[in-house]
């Protein structure tokens, strides 16, 4: 099952690399297996957040092209601010910490 982090994650990494990357520096990259990248990036093309497909012209067909879809970018984009909202409220708390220790 792939979670919110490792979704968003390869969202942006792949929003990075504008789109084209081999899927084992890819999984080098995010610290998974082949296998398990490969297993993301299906559930990720299934849930219509990407398109992929590699170069035709590759002989050794290693290098793929990755296209985040409108609704990879809106998902992105929604889990970005929710990550910042997240963090933002961590850093109030330990701030009201630290004035309550003073």
């Amino acid at each position: 099952m792939l979670n919110d982090q490792e979704k968003f994650t390869i969202l942006r990494i792949l929003d990075n690399k504008n789109g084209i990357t081999s899927q084992r520096a890819l999984a080098d990259e995010l610290g998974f297996s082949l296998g398990k990248l490969n297993y993301c990036l299906k559930a990720l093309k299934h849930k219509g957040l990407i398109k992929f497909d590699n170069f035709k012209k590759n002989k050794k067909k290693t290098r793929y092209f990755y296209i985040l879809t409108p609704a990879g970018i809106s998902t992105k984009t929604r889990m970005t601010v929710n990550f910042m909202k997240r963090k933002m409220k961590e850093y109030d708390e330990l701030k009201n910490e630290l004035k309550k220790l003073k």
